[in-house]
């Protein structure tokens, strides 16, 4: 699970931004994404991947994008 956050008080930004994987039924694996502003409930995303590999890769790219290390 990757969990990131940003605050800044300065201008009023409280923002989240979590990624995990989930095994399907059918032995694929989703990438959820979740984001919002912190307290509210967010937006929820999920995207099917046929393997667990191709949903870590996604989920390495979309981190590498947010430029930032994960918790």
């Amino acid at each position: 699970m990757v969990y990131l956050e940003r605050r800044e008080p300065k201008t009023g930004m409280f923002r989240y931004y979590c990624l995990h994987l989930a095994p399907t039924l059918f032995g694929g694996c989703d990438l959820i994404r979740e984001w919002g502003r912190i307290g509210s409930p967010g937006t929820l995303r999920r995207d099917p991947f046929d393997t667990e590999e191709e949903a870590i890769e996604a989920l390495r790219s979309i981190e590498k994008k947010k430029d930032v290390e994960a918790i």
